[in-house]
């Protein structure tokens, strides 16, 4: 039986810390963020807003809280931890950091991990409806690249959209969805299955380079709707252009406060001019999480909604 997630939540924690945060948390469905730094104060996000608490996290707190989040096996988790991070039940993603040990310019592994950020997994299902009649031109699914700063719900908005699609709703009849999860942040991945909804017609690669994974999807499983999370590379925009040219739609997140600041990116100025994303979705830097400064056509164009 799948725990909910304050039961997820506080499984992963050293013993004392979950006292701690069930006294000074106790609506745990608006936290966002864990984080534990040795020896430093335990850091909680909740509601857009970060404070730290009086308790000071200890190392044994630490090592105790990461025995739990690894099964008491860090060893067995060592490709995910090359990356940064550990995906655990529930698809809450676990940053770590500390001291590395480099191998021929990449990192092989962690010899010290001193600090850890637990990014608690939310699902808004709907939080896309209001999008759909907007991102279509003649019932067609436009190419959309949604624009946003760190934190500000992109990857929430992205993960809605791609199960509508994918299950069909009102506006777009269900069909084939292929997501590539980098960060196995979109599916939340743990063992190879989605904790996210995805829908019942989604494929998904975890824990997969973008633009490898983008080419392998096409040649592979004929996706018609193609969804990736926070690209930025050559690699990563080459391969959208494959996608997009080999027939499928493309929906992408990209950092970034307006479409002004992307088409200045020498990345996305030839995408952007050749007006090759039909709209783009941009979320507010300053209000709520989640909140749309804008939806504009491929011209730059404001859309109603």
């Amino acid at each position: 039986m799948k725990r909910n997630r304050k039961e997820q939540i506080l499984s992963i924690l050293a013993e004392n810390l979950r006292g701690i945060l069930e006294r000074e948390t106790p609506d745990m469905e608006t936290l966002e963020e864990i984080r534990l730094r040795e020896e430093q104060p335990l850091g909680i996000r909740q509601g857009g807003r970060e404070r730290l608490l009086e308790h000071r996290v200890t190392g044994a707190e630490l090592r105790e809280t990461l025995e739990y989040i690894s099964g008491y096996s860090l060893y067995a988790y060592e490709n995910e931890m090359r990356q940064g991070f550990l995906t655990v039940e529930g698809g809450h993603r676990v940053g770590i950091a500390g001291k590395i040990i480099p191998q021929d310019g990449a990192v092989k592994n962690f010899q010290y991990i001193s600090s850890v950020n637990i990014r608690i997994s939310h699902e808004i299902p709907g939080c896309a409806d209001r999008l759909f009649p907007a991102v279509l031109e003649e019932g067609k699914l436009c190419h959309t690249l949604i624009i946003s700063p760190p934190g500000r719900g992109k990857t929430t908005l992205l993960r809605d959209m791609v199960r509508q699609i994918s299950d069909g709703n009102r506006w777009v009849q269900g069909q084939n969805v292929g997501v590539v999860d980098e960060r196995s942040e979109i599916g939340g991945c743990f063992q190879g299955v989605p904790q996210n909804r995805l829908g019942s017609r989604t494929d998904i690669l975890d824990n997969c380079p973008k633009a490898e994974g983008m080419m392998m999807l096409i040649r592979a499983m004929a996706p018609r709707v193609v969804a990736v999370d926070e690209v930025g590379t050559k690699q990563d925009l080459e391969a959208l252009g494959y996608a997009m040219h080999c027939g499928a739609t493309l929906l992408a997140t990209v950092h970034g406060t307006s479409l002004e600041e992307i088409r200045a990116k020498p990345l996305f100025s030839s995408l952007v001019k050749g007006q090759e994303f039909g709209r783009y979705i941009v979320l507010d830097a300053r209000g709520a999480t989640g909140k749309i400064e804008g939806i504009y056509d491929r011209q730059g164009e404001p859309v109603c909604i």
